[in-house]
């Protein structure tokens, strides 16, 4: 393909082409677009509009007199052919010129600016990513007002061509993590990039890992938030989502609804979410532990109710503790899948209806129905949705090690696990800060969220070029005047 004529040729194949011959006195203006990409007020009034007025219009004429900001003369065969696959429409004068007009008239189809439907909150704003790339980054830099703010822009899979915008602040964002996200998303090596999710598992450390190292998000200002801490967020066209990074697994239990609370309130839900995620992992395989070999431990206030409620049981704790937790997440799956009024019916029905059903037929205890009914609670206590299926399926080996080796099996387990943790890095950085390594400047707002007047430095693990938000001395010299 050297001409643009031969490009006319070969996309004419397709039926929703369109090439559009328009003569003058001098010579004819060939008009080449996608109907399905193009928005008609734009091409009809902009640039047919000029060209029906004037029947001697030059080529050059033609470029200055079409009033659309977003418009080029390219020689370049590649770079029209994928202009026009993104809505542009390519100008060609004459039947052998090779160059064209590139006009974005892109048609901006899509839903609109909504409250968010994952991460709601009470509490602060209610705008949420949508699929257009230009929406979402317009509510991103609303929120970030500040010169130093930059968005570059990649193109990934060599189907879906995917406009991919990274986002971060020059002089706060480490420069190193920068390029590892960039140098990470260019090599990626995919047709069809169709989600942000997709582009989450490809640029992540360690992809054999359960454990997330990037955080998704729909909320703009949680973004904003984490641009202005010196991390990284990357948005691509046609996701409802952002991600960013380097993350550390505490950032997992945070909440941004959490700022917007006081702080001793946020503290305590945060220290509630923590206790959760504990007793979610570890409370099954503690009965099946204590059942199968440890059962001198049952206090004698306990034990007569433990003892009648298995009696009848045929199972061992094992194997009841796993028919449970697989009927738990049967029924979470089935809910999830179903539309959302007839999804909750069938969780509330079925939960009742087969836990009584299971008790009644000596399938599983009433104390282990309390235990595994609560683990399923304290998991959706985790506001991110990957980290909460990845807490889901740790139960499970710790299940089999509690049943091999009982409390010492869920000691090698813990050890396992934190030796795991302990070698995760995102986008190079270690995955436990601030405990792996011990860093003590950098405990606030890690388990309990402080007052704002501590926030006057930013992580030193993100080793920010501008380690300093605010002045902490000064800030405090500001009193009210009646203080």
């Amino acid at each position: 393909m050297n001409s643009v004529p031969r490009l006319w040729e070969e996309l004419s194949e397709s039926s929703d082409f369109v090439c559009y011959e328009h003569q003058t006195n001098t010579a004819p203006f060939f008009i080449g677009y996608y109907k399905s990409l193009t928005e008609s007020k734009v091409l009809h009034q902009h640039i047919l509009g000029c060209l029906s007025n004037n029947s001697e219009i030059s080529f050059e004429d033609l470029y200055h007199l079409i009033p659309v900001a977003e418009k080029e003369i390219s020689f370049d065969w590649d770079q029209i052919h994928n202009n026009i696959l993104r809505g542009n429409v390519a100008i060609q004068y004459g039947h052998e010129s090779h160059h064209c007009i590139l006009v974005n008239a892109a048609a901006s189809k899509g839903r609109s600016v909504t409250i968010p439907e994952i991460e709601f909150t009470v509490e602060g704003p209610k705008e949420a990513f949508v699929e257009s790339l230009d929406i979402n980054l317009n509510l991103i830099r609303k929120r970030v007002p500040f010169p130093e703010f930059r968005i570059k822009e990649l193109t990934i899979g060599s189907i879906s061509k995917s406009r991919v915008a990274i986002c971060y602040i020059k002089g706060v964002t480490n420069e190193q993590y920068l390029n590892t996200c960039i140098q990470r998303i260019e090599d990626v090596q995919f047709d069809q990039v169709t989600d942000n999710t997709l582009l989450q598992q490809m640029i992540e450390d360690n992809s054999n890992s359960i454990f997330p190292q990037t955080i998704g998000t729909e909320r703009p200002d949680y973004v904003a938030w984490a641009v202005s801490s010196g991390q990284i967020c990357v948005l691509k066209d046609g996701s409802p989502t952002a991600f960013f990074a380097p993350v550390s697994l505490g950032s997992f239990f945070i909440t941004y609804e959490d700022y917007y609370l006081p702080w001793i309130i946020a503290s305590i839900l945060r220290l509630i979410r923590v206790f959760s995620v504990l007793f979610s992992v570890f409370a099954s395989p503690l009965y099946v532990a204590v059942m199968t070999y440890h059962g001198h431990a049952i206090s004698n206030v306990f034990l007569p109710t433990i003892v009648s409620s298995r009696i009848n049981v045929p199972f061992p704790p094992v194997v009841e503790v796993l028919i449970m937790e697989l009927v738990i997440e049967l029924l979470r799956e089935a809910g999830a899948r179903l539309p959302t009024k007839i999804g909750q019916t069938i969780g509330i029905v079925g939960g009742i209806v087969l836990g009584t059903a299971a008790v009644e037929a000596a399938l599983t205890s009433n104390f282990l129905l309390i235990i595994v009914a609560l683990s399923a609670l304290a998991s959706f206590a985790t506001p991110i949705f990957r980290m909460s299926a990845t807490i889901r399926i740790l139960r499970f080996p710790f299940i089999f090690a509690a049943q091999l080796w009982g409390l010492l099996g869920i000691f090698i387990g813990t050890l396992a696990l934190v030796a795991h943790l302990l070698r995760l890095t995102s986008l190079g950085m270690p995955y436990l800060v601030p405990f792996y390594p011990f860093r003590t400047s950098d405990l606030y707002d890690t388990v309990i969220r402080p007052p704002y007047s501590k926030f006057h430095h930013r992580f030193s693990f993100f080793r920010s070029p501008k380690p300093v938000r605010f002045d902490n001395e000064n800030a405090n010299a500001k009193r009210d005047i009646d203080e």
